[in-house]
């Protein structure tokens, strides 16, 4: 069963679109790099620390989308009449901030 959140698609232009390709492109590194570090037998505190790198650059990308969806989305669903995407973002924000 397909959830009610894969429903919707959005258009991103293309500098939303390639910023956010960065910031994955260099999360996926950063994870590639700590699963070498795991294979080489690292110490643990300097896996801890990548870790930890990873968890901000996560953080970011998180901020950026949500700044985006807000000033997009959100607004004109709101500017539609559609208030009911407010409950959304307020159901979005718990998950997120847990």
């Amino acid at each position: 069963m397909e959830c009610e959140c894969c429903k919707k698609t959005k258009q991103r232009d293309e500098a939303e679109y390639k910023s956010l390709i960065n910031r994955l492109n260099r999360i996926e590194g950063q994870v590639r790099g700590i699963k070498k570090m795991v294979e080489s037998d690292a110490y643990c505190t300097d896996i801890l620390i990548q870790t930890s790198a990873v968890n901000a650059a996560l953080n970011a990308f998180k901020t950026e989308l949500l700044a985006n969806h807000i000033r997009t989305c959100v607004k004109n669903d709101i500017e539609n009449g559609r208030d009911e995407t407010i409950e959304e973002l307020a159901a979005v924000l718990q998950k997120i901030m847990k």
